[in-house]
């Protein structure tokens, strides 16, 4: 005999955590109510964004709770009347406080984007490729009122490729997740799951992203430089300096090679990337965006910028 269906409300903000609620859309049970972050101005004309969860929300709908702060009681008040039986908290952007986590029958469950306890905090993904892990995943766990710090329910790795970057990783574990999910909620319905505790003592941390970490130091390895490229694409890009000008760099790849000249130097311009000096070896620069203009190939940046050897980034 099958369980009777739950009552979840779901709280998300970004495109992360699409698929984890398209999966319960989908599923047994009844999302009763969606929660995401509050409506945001947004790029250079300022303009009214919703969020990912919120667009996905409606289309199904539901009008989403945009509470600015979890704790206020107009929310919670609001939060009891749906009578849920689980909160998911999928990259929601809070952290829930007691309040809000002894609401829900079950308590609540999040899906994060790490092998826990490694990599807590808001941007497991960058930091996971900055510290040349080779293996990251997705953890679900009981919610407590810690950040990222509650008991282990299931979890799911992924290999981190050579070419991997944020968006590509994402993107991957955004799918991993929900997947996750769905089977972690099936077996907390059988009684068939077991709480770990996490070892706090081997817990490391993924601060937030600003625009200046992705500031270029061209006396880095190239590797190093790579790593950065990767990590911080698509936001917050890494980025040098041209003519006074910032340039984003997307793409591009390690070319092992003895030089002995300036960093940040043009030592080659081929037709599809340019070659600059790192602190070792050099990075090939493949794809990148100027300020004020469009992301491009360096085939096409170069077709109306020329950039002769010897130039100095930075």
């Amino acid at each position: 005999m099958n369980p009777p269906p739950w009552r979840i409300v779901f709280f998300g903000t970004p495109s992360f955590a699409i698929p984890s609620l398209e999966g319960l859309l989908r599923g047994p049970d009844r999302v009763v109510g969606v929660v995401t972050q509050p409506d945001r101005e947004r790029g250079r004309g300022r303009k009214i964004a919703f969020s990912p969860i919120k667009e996905l929300a409606l289309q199904h709908g539901h009008n989403p709770l945009q509470p600015e702060k979890a704790k206020d009681e107009d929310f919670q008040r609001a939060l009891k009347d749906l009578r849920p039986d689980l909160c998911v908290v999928v990259a929601y952007g809070q952290i829930l406080p007691k309040s809000v986590l002894k609401i829900p029958k079950y308590g609540a469950v999040n899906v994060h984007a790490s092998l826990l306890p490694k990599y807590r905090g808001a941007a497991p993904i960058a930091w996971a490729i900055l510290k040349r892990e080779k293996v990251t995943g997705v953890t679900t766990i009981v919610m407590d009122e810690g950040m990222d710090t509650g008991d282990v329910l299931m979890q799911s790795e992924v290999p981190i490729g050579i070419e991997d970057t944020c968006q590509t990783l994402h993107d991957r574990l955004a799918v991993l997740g929900a997947g996750l999910l769905l089977g972690t909620l099936e077996k907390m319905k059988s009684g068939n799951i077991r709480r770990v505790p996490q070892d706090h003592s081997k817990a490391t941390y993924a601060p937030p992203l600003k625009k200046e970490d992705g500031h270029i130091d061209w006396k880095e390895e190239a590797e190093e430089i790579d790593r950065q490229v990767r990590g911080f694409n698509p936001w917050p890009g890494a980025f040098t300096r041209w003519e006074g000008r910032l340039l984003r760099i997307y793409k591009g790849a390690v070319r092992e090679r003895v030089l002995a000249g300036k960093t940040g130097t043009v030592v080659w311009v081929g037709s599809d990337f340019i070659e600059v000096e790192a602190g070792k070896d050099a990075y090939l620069i493949r794809e990148v965006q100027l300020e004020g203009r469009k992301r491009m190939s360096i085939r096409e940046f170069l077709s109306g910028h020329p950039i002769p050897v010897g130039t100095a980034f930075d």
